[in-house]
C-alpha cells in the first residue's frame, strides 16, 4: 500500500505486483540471458550454417549459385587438401606425445619438496601465458631464421646451422617445437593429480624393494591414468585448430610442409572468399576429431583406471 501526495491510501496495482513477481521468479533466466543470446547467435548460428555452406560454392561477395557435394569431391580429390590433413596429423602425432610426456616428466620432479620449487613451477608455467600470442611466434621465427639467434649462436662455435624454416624437413619440427613448449598447463593439471597420490602407496612400496621408477610405473600411472586421458583429448583437440605457429612463422611453407587443415580453411575463407569449401574443410576436420576423440574414449576401459571402480 502506498500513500500519495495529499495522504490518500493508494493500492498496488495488481499487474505491477505481478510483474515484480514474475522478476523475481525468472531472475536466473534474465541473468543468463546475455550468454544464451551470445552463444545463439556467434557458436549455434555459425555452427549449423556452415554445415549447409558446405553442400555449396558460397562465395562471400558472389553469393550461392550450386548446391551438392562438389566440395567434398574436391577434397578428396586435392593433393594440396590431401597434404594439408596428412601434415595435420604429423603434426598431432608428434605435438601431443611430447607433450605430455615432458609435462608429466616436470610435474614430476616438481612433486619433490626441492628448494625454490615454487619459482620454478611458475618459471614452467609461463610459456602457457604467453605461448600462444602473436608476440612470442615472432620471437620464434627470430630464432630459428636461416640467420636468426639459433644459427648465429651455432656459427660461434664453428658450426654451420640448418635452414630451420626453409628446409621442408625442419620447418614442420620447428612449429612442433612451440607448441610443445607451451606444456604449462597440462603440468599444472598433473601436478595436482600426484599430489593426490597416497604417500602410505609409496611408503610400502619402498619397504617392499621398489625404486623409484618401479613406484612411478606401478603406483603413480596407474592412478593418475584419469589425468592423463583428459590431458590427451584436451591437448588432441588444441593441436588440430593450432594456427597461430604455421601462420606467423612460415606461413605454410616451404612447399606447404607447415600448411596445417586450419591454415587451409583461413586461406579459402578469408583470401579467397570461398565460403563454402572452407565450411567443408571445416567440417571434414571435425568430424575427424570426432572419431579420435570417440576412440579415445572407448579405449578408456583398457587403460584409463577410475576409484570407484576400484571401490566396486
Amino acid at each position: 500500500m502506498a500513500k500519495n501526495v495529499s495522504g490518500i491510501s493508494i493500492e498496488a496495482s495488481p499487474g505491477k505486483s505481478k510483474i515484480k513477481k514474475n522478476l523475481r521468479r525468472n531472475i536466473g533466466f534474465i541473468y543468463v540471458l546475455p550468454w544464451l543470446i551470445g552463444f545463439l547467435v556467434f557458436r549455434l548460428y555459425p555452427f549449423i550454417s556452415s554445415f549447409f555452406y558446405s553442400f555449396t560454392d558460397f562465395q562471400l561477395f558472389d553469393g550461392i549459385k550450386e548446391v551438392g557435394l562438389m566440395n567434398y569431391k574436391e577434397i578428396f580429390a586435392s593433393p594440396k587438401i590431401m597434404k594439408a590433413f596428412n601434415v595435420t596429423f604429423k603434426y598431432a602425432f608428434i605435438t601431443v606425445p611430447l607433450k605430455l610426456a615432458i609435462s608429466l616428466f616436470i610435474a614430476y620432479i616438481l612433486n619433490f619438496k626441492l628448494k625454490g620449487v615454487k619459482l620454478f613451477r611458475t618459471a614452467y608455467y609461463i610459456p602457457s601465458i604467453l605461448g600462444g600470442s602473436v608476440a612470442i611466434a615472432v620471437l620464434w621465427k627470430a630464432v630459428f631464421r636461416d640467420d636468426g639467434l639459433l644459427n648465429t649462436a651455432l656459427a660461434f662455435f664453428g658450426v654451420e646451422g640448418p635452414q630451420w624454416l626453409s628446409d621442408p624437413s625442419y620447418a614442420l619440427f620447428v612449429i612442433s617445437l612451440l607448441r610443445v613448449w607451451q606444456f604449462g598447463s597440462a603440468m599444472v593439471i598433473f601436478l595436482a593429480a600426484l599430489k593426490a597420490v597416497p604417500n602410505d602407496l609409496y611408503e610400502a612400496a619402498a619397504i617392499d624393494g621398489a625404486g623409484r621408477g618401479r613406484q612411478f610405473l606401478s603406483i603413480t600411472i596407474p592412478i593418475i591414468t584419469p589425468v592423463v586421458f583428459y590431458n590427451l583429448v584436451t591437448q588432441l583437440c588444441q593441436a588440430f585448430q593450432e594456427f597461430n605457429g604455421p601462420y606467423i612463422i612460415t606461413q605454410g611453407g616451404p612447399r606447404n610442409s607447415t600448411t596445417l587443415i586450419s591454415l587451409l580453411i583461413y586461406n579459402n575463407a578469408f583470401k579467397s572468399y570461398e565460403m563454402g569449401m572452407a565450411s567443408a574443410m571445416a567440417w571434414l576436420m571435425f568430424i575427424i576429431l570426432t572419431v579420435f576423440t570417440v576412440i579415445a574414449f572407448l579405449s578408456q576401459k583398457y587403460w584409463v583406471h577410475y576409484s570407484d571402480e576400484e571401490a566396486k
